[in-house]
């Protein structure tokens, strides 16, 4: 394979194909990790006897670890190159499943689990950091659509089938093998990137590494995802939490003060003064803000409102997914045609037409409905993430493919948890407006009276009729920009950092 400075570019269709399921089998592991656990914590919680709390933290560390870590990693791999950090990356990925899967048992402790999940994490990071960033480097212009559509639908894939491949393995199985199964895929990655993906030069920085923006940033996106995730569980007023809070704030405009002021900042902030940049990396953050919220409530309207077994309630859900999976591989044969602006634009007006329709859901609403109103939304996330994350990539300069593709993974993971919470708050807001008994926030929502519960998912899908009205806005006025790195005859090596 021909590698040209940090932007080489494949020339066959085997390099195209080789190069491409490389990046494919880290979104999809990352992906499949975040949701095949989920299913095996009941049995976790019983082999070593905890509270559903405490084995939430298998969860937990592991998205504290990788938001933390991401954009660390990002940076990282600007400088040292996208090889050596996919390949150590799927190592430490790779030993850590393993770590998981023999250590606890083997010594008989929890905790042990908790430490083996954060190390698998930071490979995690590791490879999930810089998927973007290498479809953008080393795709060329007219094959980075197609190759992004593909990336983001194997990432739907890992999240549809992760929780279906963890029941059967809990159920034929043991838990142990829902880590031991990363094992084949993290080898098999190992050795086909070491063959396919271009060798990077090695890029030299004014000023070192960044360490306090590292930490920083490490110590805040932690704090503040802790606090996120944890607030409805310990009480929003609970020490611990107004504890975490303020660390959060403390280090993350700590992260901003450093970053102004570093010769080699983790995070050119100076990039969100563009405001397409600024725009476009808000759409990403807003789509998934209303995914986490609306992934989190959907299964309690499905089973206490309609109820639904928890199965076929996961059935239904999977709905979103599986669109979305479609309209990416739609979006990346269709985005050198039409350009990302379009396609932004038609999954904006998919997206709000899914959440009007979200409003007039009632007690009696057919599961046709449904599907359609989750369809609708999946299947304009989907359009969306293709073009807005070329969009992204395309519009700075190759020197911080690395970063911004960090950023871009951030956008994911930290407004899930964030939409999470807020829409629990709103949801939480309808009930009281409607309810008689003081106590109403603090019954488990079995036991509140349906139309109570519905009074919450009217406001919920309310509010995220209201955000989609934003993502709109912002997929209409946000306009297609490309930097003059990746227009043609620009595949000359490194130069130094332009805005």
């Amino acid at each position: 394979m021909r590698s040209m400075g940090t932007a080489g570019t494949t020339t066959s269709r085997n390099e195209f194909t080789l190069l491409i399921i490389s990046i494919s089998l880290a979104a999809f592991m990352t992906a499949l990790d975040g949701t095949i656990v989920n299913i095996a914590l009941p049995t976790i919680s019983e082999a070593f006897d905890v509270s559903t709390s405490t084995v939430s933290w298998v969860s937990t560390i592991y998205l504290l670890v990788i938001s933390g870590c991401i954009l660390i990693f990002g940076k990282v791999s600007d400088g040292i190159g996208f090889r050596k950090v996919f390949l150590w990356g799927f190592l430490l990925f790779s030993v850590g499943s393993l770590f998981c899967g023999i250590l606890p048992d083997l010594l008989g402790s929890f905790p042990v689990l908790i430490g083996s999940r954060a190390f698998q994490a930071v490979g995690a990071a590791m490879i999930a950091a810089i998927g973007p960033a290498m479809v953008t480097a080393f795709f060329p212009m007219e094959q980075k659509g197609k190759a992004m559509g593909i990336v983001l639908t194997f990432s739907s894939l890992g999240t549809i089938v992760g929780p279906a491949i963890g029941g059967v393995l809990c159920q034929y199985l043991s838990w142990n093998w829902i880590f031991f199964i990363n094992i084949p895929v993290g080898i098999v990655a190992i050795l086909l990137g070491s063959k396919v993906i271009p060798a990077t030069g090695v890029v030299k920085r004014t000023g070192g590494f960044d360490r306090a923006g590292a930490a920083l940033i490490f110590v805040g996106l932690a704090s503040l995802l802790f606090a996120l995730s944890e607030g409805q569980t310990l009480g929003w007023t609970t020490p611990a939490i107004i504890v975490a809070f303020a660390l959060a704030i403390i280090t993350l405009g700590g992260f901003i003060y450093c970053e102004l002021r570093a010769p080699d900042p983790l995070l050119e902030l100076r990039l969100f003064t563009r405001k397409n940049f600024l725009m476009t990396n808000l759409i990403i953050a807003l789509i998934f803000f209303c995914y986490g919220g609306l992934n989190y409530l959907f299964p309690f309207y499905l089973e206490y409102v309609q109820h639904f077994l928890p199965s076929t309630a996961g059935l239904i859900l999977t709905s979103l997914s599986v669109t979305g999976g479609i309209a990416g591989i739609l979006a990346g044969m269709l985005y050198n045609r039409t350009g990302g602006r379009l396609l932004c634009i038609l999954a904006g007006i998919s997206i709000i037409a899914g959440f009007l329709m979200m409003t007039m859901i009632r007690v009696d609403t057919s599961t046709g409905f449904v599907v359609a109103c989750l369809m609708l939304f999946g299947f304009g996330m989907g359009l969306m993430l293709t073009p807005v994350s070329n969009m992204i990539m395309n519009s700075v300069a190759r020197n911080y493919q690395g970063m911004v593709s960090g950023l871009i993974i951030v956008e994911r993971f930290a407004p899930m948890s964030m939409g999470i919470a807020l829409f629990n708050l709103v949801f939480m807001q309808g009930i009281i407006t409607v309810a008689t008994h003081n106590e109403i926030t603090r019954t488990a929502p079995v036991n509140i009276q349906i139309e109570t519960l519905m009074a919450g998912f009217d406001l919920a899908f309310i509010f995220a009729f209201l955000v989609g009205v934003i993502i709109l806005v912002l997929a209409i006025v946000a306009r297609q920009e490309t930097h003059p790195d990746y227009q043609k005859g620009a595949d000359e090596p490194l130069t130094p950092p332009t805005l």
